[in-house]
């Protein structure tokens, strides 16, 4: 990262699943802005509805709408709250008590992390999907075909050129290396004197 922008002038993310020890290393690490991945968050929706509402009823359903709209408004807070009360007011004891302070305290403490609604209007992701589909369509699909073996250095040049002809720029980046190919090796217009 630091070898594409050593002035670090780019915001730097990183996605993960809420492991507090891989939120820490990447923290230490890498100096980045760290983002709760949506799905995962969700996840622990669903387990919720699932103390509350039959599985895969429409109650179930509306539900996890419901929080995920506050979520993704900013009201993570809200949601642990009304999940506490809950609870509470529903004298809720063994298992599902285990569930619903599970999940609470989960949302609770990726709170920090799960600040959407300022995610989405800086343009940032929220979840991993996007880049885990680009890598499979980059990356996996090209260079784990059977028999293939690669050393870095080919599979970094590989993965740019897939990445050039993935775009649609590869004529465009064909002609500029002609281009510079023809530079380095005519670096001055020659021109026959006769003696």
């Amino acid at each position: 990262m630091d070898r594409r922008d050593p002035a670090r002038s780019t915001t730097r993310l990183a996605l993960t699943d809420g492991e507090r020890a891989l939120q820490i290393r990447v923290d230490q690490k890498l100096n980045v802005t760290l983002i709760l991945d949506l799905m995962h968050a969700l996840e622990k929706l669903w387990k919720a509805a699932y103390v509350f509402h039959t599985e895969g009823s429409l109650e179930a359903d509306l539900w996890v709408l419901d929080r995920t709209l506050r979520i993704l408004f900013g009201e993570v807070g809200q949601v642990v709250k009304g999940i506490r009360q809950s609870i509470t007011k529903r004298g809720l004891s063994g298992p599902k008590r285990k569930t619903l302070n599970a999940v609470a305290n989960y949302l609770y403490r990726n709170r920090s992390r799960m600040r959407y609604d300022e995610y989405l209007a800086n343009g940032w992701p929220i979840a991993s999907g996007p880049v885990e589909g680009a890598c499979k369509n980059l990356i996996k699909d090209r260079m784990e075909r059977s028999g293939m073996r690669w050393t870095e250095q080919m599979a970094e040049a590989i993965v740019q050129l897939r990445a050039i002809y993935l775009s649609g720029d590869f004529d465009r980046y064909w002609q500029f290396h002609i281009d510079q190919d023809q530079h380095r090796l005519y670096p001055a217009p020659w021109s026959v004197v006769p003696k």
